[in-house]
């Protein structure tokens, strides 16, 4: 960091979306000094999360170092830290290495899984925000092909090669497909005997199709192609208790299931309840349409945790990554404005569109008055995914990984790693407790932890 004792300190907790472009704006300008607080070294791309989870790429080929990403920022540095409150009148910032004080102030920190209350979800169901989770799923769906390739009790297999996923949305929509994909191509060939019928594939979705909000042309190619795939879509239905070995419908319908991947919806980060400020819907932080604290001027939020208020009205900000960038951009000038005295921009999101792949060659792209399904929608999907990925070296992996999966039909991280707890598919604890003592039952969340 370029040297300036008078300088203005800014903090930006979070490296993600909001908080990388706010720094890279902040950047341009050497009269502050900014901090990057996080509590990973790296930015982690979300958005190709599912494909980790569904062996299709290793996490380091989504993530950067976020060091490598100011290293020619000379006025930006980075600190890895767990942020546990905010002391808003001393403006100091807690944390597990100690008290930060700050200037200005910028919230970045993302959201995590909502379970909206659900008996069972918190603690069985599976979340898919962090690589370490992505991880966890996919060791997990390999390990229940392993175990299921040897059952012998029908009842139990059948909850081991049924894979339920709540949340029709774009991320809950391209697991489903890529989760087919992995079942009916790769495994299929790495597991003898294993027949298409005999993996079931189920989306559940409180609307009455896929991909809630996008045109109803392109919800309803979602929907015939992920029934193509295989997928059974339970739609107008809601989940009312996850356990350990089954889903239970709003209907009463009852799945049996080892396995549950909940995408149905998301929260602000919990430790925003630990920072005394206002919370509205979903936890989100309260701001003004200028992403400001009203209170608070020299405190911005940027991301999935604002919740911008034009009086009683909310603005729209939808979580996703192009909001987030937008915000974060736009809150570093703010930021800057608000320290010269200039007047502030109040937020407008700009859509840009929205895009979802659903399995191989096949995706819909929402772009202004342009509807695009199918090939040239997959081609679209690639480009700008693979444009918006940070670093080259993960671009050129991440192109030559989709390109072989293309070509030879083939998923090629189908690695149960790390292997540090085994699972127990079959729930007898008391027959395994003599020879095995780091087992962990698969219907007691295997090797999912918290």
């Amino acid at each position: 960091m370029s040297e300036n004792n008078d300088a203005k300190h800014i903090i930006i907790l979070g490296g993600g979306f909001a908080g990388l472009w706010a720094a890279k704006e902040l950047s341009k300008h050497d009269e502050y000094k900014v901090t990057v607080i996080d509590r990973n070294n790296y930015h982690l791309f979300q958005p190709l999360l599912y494909q980790v989870a569904s062996a299709g790429l290793e996490p380091e080929q989504i993530t950067y170092p976020l060091r490598g990403t100011f290293r020619k920022m000379l006025n930006v540095e980075f600190r890895m830290a767990e942020v546990t409150g905010l002391d808003l009148n001393k403006r100091v910032l807690l944390s597990d290495v100690g008290s930060i004080p700050y200037d200005g102030l910028i919230i970045a920190l993302g959201s995590v899984t909502s379970y909206f209350g659900v008996p069972g979800a918190d603690e069985f169901a599976f979340s898919l925000k962090s690589a370490e989770e992505a991880i966890d799923i996919r060791n997990h769906i390999l390990s229940c092909f392993e175990y299921a390739q040897h059952e012998t009790d029908p009842a139990i297999r059948e909850q081991l090669l049924t894979f339920v996923i709540v949340g029709g949305g774009p991320t809950g929509t391209e697991y489903a497909g890529a989760l087919s994909e992995l079942a009916n191509t790769s495994l299929r060939r790495d597991f003898r005997g294993l027949e298409k019928d005999t993996v079931k594939i189920m989306l559940i979705e409180g609307e009455d199709g896929p991909l809630n909000g996008y045109p109803e042309k392109l919800r309803g190619y979602a929907k015939k192609r992920l029934k193509k795939l295989g997928v059974h879509g339970y739609y107008n239905q809601h989940v009312v208790q996850v356990e350990a070995d089954k889903v239970t419908l709003k209907s009463g319908e009852v799945i049996p299931t080892r396995t549950v991947l909940w995408t149905a919806g998301v929260r602000g980060n919990k430790v925003a309840e630990k920072m005394g400020v206002p919370l509205g819907r979903a936890y989100r932080i309260i701001t003004n349409p200028n992403l400001q604290l009203t209170d608070h001027p020299e405190v911005f939020v940027a991301g999935d945790m604002a919740l911008p208020m034009d009086g009683d009205r909310m603005l729209v900000a939808p979580t996703i990554a192009p909001n987030a960038i937008q915000q974060g951009t736009l809150v570093a000038k703010n930021l800057i404005n608000h320290f010269a005295g200039k007047e502030l921009t109040s937020f407008s999101y700009h859509d840009k569109g929205s895009l979802a792949t659903i399995g191989r060659s096949s995706a819909v792209v929402h772009l202004g008055k342009l509807n695009i399904t199918g090939f040239f929608a997959w081609i679209t999907w690639l480009i700008i995914h693979i444009l918006y990925l940070i670093g080259f070296r993960n671009r050129v992996i991440v192109l030559i990984n989709w390109a072989a999966e293309y070509i030879c039909f083939e998923r090629g991280v189908r690695l149960i790693l790390p292997k540090a707890k085994d699972t127990i598919p079959h729930g007898k604890a008391d027959e395994y407790e003599a020879s095995s003592t780091e087992g962990s039952a698969l219907n007691n969340r295997s090797v999912k932890e918290k």
